[in-house]
């Protein structure tokens, strides 16, 4: 893609991934009770609200407060600019990349303001599953996280297997 298209789609992706996670939080915030479940299509999609102060599904909530809101707040903002600058760089990407690099900055961005305005901690309220077979609780911009990061691996993956041809040098 050239820059000027991946630019369009990054702030598109970026926008609507931000607005549509703070939308959910937000409901989640008015609408569910801590420590109270509700089951959809039968048990495989429950609501279970929850304040995160780790990173996804917990991790490394136990870690003192200034340990880890330097990681996860300082540290995040370091990994979105760098997932932004390399999108758009120089180097061509191809539309997963983009969309990849997309995904990954607004779940990003999205957790980000969480944080900063919940006092360090995400609002989740997702978990999918039959029976015992459970995920942990996570948001819509974890799920953006984690898709991002997959096209973007796989995209590498399959530049790995078929490379572009060398571009030609221009007369």
């Amino acid at each position: 893609m050239v820059r000027a298209s991946r630019w369009i789609l990054l702030l598109a992706i970026l926008l609507g991934r931000v607005g549509c996670d703070q939308a959910t939080k937000s409901a989640a915030r008015a609408h569910l009770l801590p420590g109270a479940t509700v089951s959809l299509a039968g048990g495989l999609l429950r609501l279970e609200y929850t304040e995160n102060s780790g990173a996804f599904l917990g991790l490394g909530e136990s870690l003192p407060r200034g340990v880890r809101e330097c990681l996860l707040e300082l540290g995040g903002l370091g990994l979105i600019a760098a997932t932004a600058v390399w999108a758009l760089g120089p180097r061509r990407r191809t539309l997963a990349q983009t969309l990849g690099a997309g995904l990954l900055c607004g779940g990003g961005i999205s957790n980000l303001i969480d944080r900063l305005a919940h006092g360090g901690a995400v609002t989740d309220f997702l978990n999918l599953g039959i029976g015992p077979l459970r995920t942990g609780i996570f948001n819509l911009a974890d799920s953006a996280l984690l898709v991002g990061l997959a096209l973007i691996a796989a995209a590498g993956i399959a530049e790995a297997r078929d490379p572009p041809p060398p571009r030609r040098a221009s007369p």
